[in-house]
């Protein structure tokens, strides 16, 4: 069976192209710095919000047209994973992501959820050996059913971390068994209300305790997997405890885990938490802990996560441009987890909104590389900070000085000069070389 006959293979055609089927910008061969576009960016389709998202929100029902909706139980998992396996063809994307509840339906108690999954898992493999998509990260959804209501490894009800361990457990079999490259922590209820009710330092303890067990059944089973953390700042909880790179970086050293973790940064997360993407992507980069991405954006105009997919070509370069500093993401990728808006219903939107991201990192990494090759970031920062290659800021960063030293040097000042930051000319030189990226200069 096939869910989207009316649809062949998206190639590249180039920007000049009015077929809204073809990559304008994506061409998975074009040599960037020493990779091609395709290794650089690490395509994944995110199954959960491009095969069951329904698009029902808060004040409405569901608007998708989903033709393998006609199916009910296990007979809708097996049409999603048909579909998916013919979008991932007919996209030419390397890699999938998805948690458990995505691809199969829970069961009315654990050992029926876990044959379901074993039942996919193996059709699954089937149509692996036959694709070159292959799974970029799974992980366990551990945060919509309402067993999670007060958390799951965090929880205050041992029975539910004794659960949530269970279906991690199988996640991490499962990500073994399909070859997954990395396996993600997402503390969807990792988090809470009010300290009124809450032991935040045994909810914080059990969390460490949860990926240090996580860590040892991962080498008890020979899962090599890069483990990855996902940070968001609210939503559904008022305080995550994983709120940005930076507090997952602290709870990670706090509790022996920053050898085993590395971060999994998403757009829209960064601006809820207060920040830019590059923000996080620069924090994560710097700390030698950016292992991949979830691509996506929000809206300027709302305050929660709208899961974009991404299209502001200023984002997407700056992101590439970090990645590109970190010498690509390594076994990590760009999963879109990213859905179309409530009012792009049919399918064929599916394949307009990825095709929208794909070309939009693709401009960005082109963008990133040639700012990168004519030095013109790198120009600016080693200008701007010139005072520390030298004289007392010299002695600084070489740690030959003290308040002593520092004193008698600032007594020795009639005046402190500054230079321009000139924030406005730079951006317009951002503008610029964007532009030139899109006449083909």
């Amino acid at each position: 069976m096939t869910f989207f006959n009316d649809i062949g293979q998206i190639k590249y055609e180039g920007a000049n192209s009015t077929n809204p089927f073809a990559f304008k910008f994506y061409n998975p061969e074009e040599k960037v710095g020493n990779k091609t576009v395709e290794e650089y960016l690490r395509f994944g389709v995110a199954y959960w919000h491009t095969f069951t998202m329904d698009g029902s929100d808060p004040f409405g029902a569901g608007t998708m047209v989903r033709p393998w909706d006609k199916y009910k139980g296990m007979d809708l998992a097996k049409s999603r994973l048909e579909a998916a396996f013919e979008f991932f063809e007919k996209l030419n994307v390397p890699y999938f992501c998805f948690h458990d509840v995505d691809i199969a339906p829970e069961g009315s108690n654990l050992r029926e959820t876990n044959k379901n999954l074993d039942t996919i898992v193996d059709l699954m493999k089937g149509y692996m050996k036959d694709s070159k998509t292959k799974l970029l990260w799974n992980t366990a959804n551990n945060f919509t059913h309402p067993r999670f209501i007060h958390g799951a490894a965090s929880s205050n009800n041992a029975d539910v971390f004794a659960y949530s361990a269970a279906k991690v457990k199988k996640g991490l079999e499962i990500g073994k068994e399909l070859g997954a490259e990395n396996y993600v922590f997402w503390g969807g209820r990792e988090g809470y209300e009010t300290l009124l009710n809450t032991d935040m330092k045994l909810e914080m303890d059990n969390l460490g305790r949860f990926f240090h067990m996580a860590v040892d059944y991962a080498k008890e089973i020979g899962f090599d997997a890069q483990f990855l953390i996902e940070p968001k700042p609210k939503e559904p909880t008022t305080h995550q405890y994983d709120f940005d790179v930076a507090s997952g970086f602290a709870f990670l050293q706090n509790y022996d885990l920053q050898d085993h973790f590395k971060f999994n940064i998403e757009a829209n997360h960064a601006t809820l938490a207060g920040h830019t993407f590059e923000h996080e992507l620069n924090y994560a980069r710097i700390n030698d802990m950016l292992g991949s991405v979830d691509a996506n954006q929000g809206h300027p105009l709302l305050g929660w996560d709208t899961d974009e997919f991404p299209t502001d070509l200023h984002a997407t370069t700056l992101a590439m441009y970090e990645i590109i500093k970190n010498g690509g993401l390594g076994r990590g990728g760009l999963n879109f987890d990213a859905k179309v808006r409530r009012g792009s219903f049919e399918p064929e939107d599916l394949f307009h909104a990825h095709i929208a991201g794909m070309d939009s990192f693709a401009v960005g990494l082109k963008v990133a590389q040639k700012l990168i090759d004519d030095n013109v970031l790198e120009e600016i920062v080693e200008n701007r900070y010139s005072s520390y290659k030298e004289g007392i800021g010299l002695d600084v960063v070489q740690g030959k000085t003290d308040f002593q030293k520092l004193e008698d040097h600032a007594l020795g000042l009639s005046e402190i000069s500054h230079q321009s930051g000139r924030l406005e000319q730079i951006k317009a030189t951002l503008n610029q070389y964007l532009l030139k990226a899109y006449a083909g200069e």
